[in-house]
């Protein structure tokens, strides 16, 4: 890879997407927490969340990652609360089909995933952007094992 693609990569977007991800950090007693690392990379973020109603009630990350997988995170991150788990599961399919298939972008409140499209060409930076998605995917089935029926 060039270095003037990197460049290209790394757009002003990603950049501020990256500097403001927001709900970061960690909860008190959540009902899931996972912790995802890509071995490819190494970069890795952890994932807490609890569900009330079968839905996103409250949701912390902690995101130790490249550009990239910080602007996913903080795309995922503004519009989690409120989710179900199957909407999380539809989400992380579309943007690997974005990113592996060459699929639409993810309708909004999601289509902010249009910045990270230029990383299509870059199969290596495809799992540090799908981290913080398998990590949510997970953490729904751990919450849902460990809410009371």
């Amino acid at each position: 890879m060039a270095e003037t693609d990197l460049i290209k990569l790394y757009s002003g977007r990603i950049l501020e997407l990256a500097a403001a991800i927001p709900h970061h950090g960690s909860l008190d007693a959540p009902q899931a927490s996972v912790r995802k690392r890509s071995p490819l990379c190494g970069s890795t973020v952890t994932v807490e969340m609890d569900l009330t109603g079968g839905q996103v009630s409250r949701y912390a990350h902690d995101v130790k990652a490249c550009a990239l997988g910080q602007a996913s995170a903080s795309i995922f991150g503004a519009h989690v609360i409120g989710l179900t788990g199957a909407e999380i599961a539809a989400l992380r399919d579309q943007v690997k089909a974005m990113l592996i298939e060459d699929g639409p972008v993810p309708p909004a409140p999601f289509n902010d995933y249009e910045v990270l499209v230029p990383a299509r060409a870059y199969k290596n930076r495809h799992a540090s952007i799908l981290l913080v998605l398998d990590a949510a995917v997970d953490a729904v089935a751990e919450a849902e094992a460990n809410t009371p029926a």
